[in-house]
């Protein structure tokens, strides 16, 4: 059973039947930023399938990271901005991190990655002294 499903989900995907979520760069680095800084990332979006395209959720790892989406149907052709908003005030070094939007379409859940180095904020370590 779980091969027929497959085998419909690629046939789909190469019909183009469906909705299907197409981010313009999934992969974003935000290079080096001091710690305490709020990154703010923006994807862009397109609904490339054929069916209208609802976003449901966005799983994030931790409480540092929020993400804001469309909470309304997306037509096919239609485009949108995903924005993550990243708080670095406890994190430090490098960073790698994804999230995984979740939606009605053939590649759900779709990945978006981030990534940068955090630069310990050492002015904070001394006032503390």
């Amino acid at each position: 059973m779980c091969g027929i499903f497959f085998f419909y989900f690629l046939s789909a995907q190469e019909k183009g039947q469906g909705a299907f979520l197409k981010v313009k760069d999934p992969k974003y680095n935000f290079g080096f930023v001091k710690q305490g800084s709020v990154v703010k990332i923006e994807y862009y979006f397109e609904n490339s399938g054929t069916d209208t395209l609802y976003i449901a959720n966005i799983e994030v790892a931790c409480g540092c990271t929020v993400a804001d989406y469309p909470h309304f149907p997306i037509k096919p052709g239609d485009s949108g901005i995903i924005l993550i908003t990243f708080n670095t005030k406890e994190k430090f070094d490098r960073q790698d991190r994804t999230v995984d939007v979740i939606s009605n379409a053939v590649n759900s859940p779709t990945k978006l990655r981030f990534k940068g180095v955090i630069l310990e904020d050492k002015s904070e370590k001394e006032t503390k002294k």
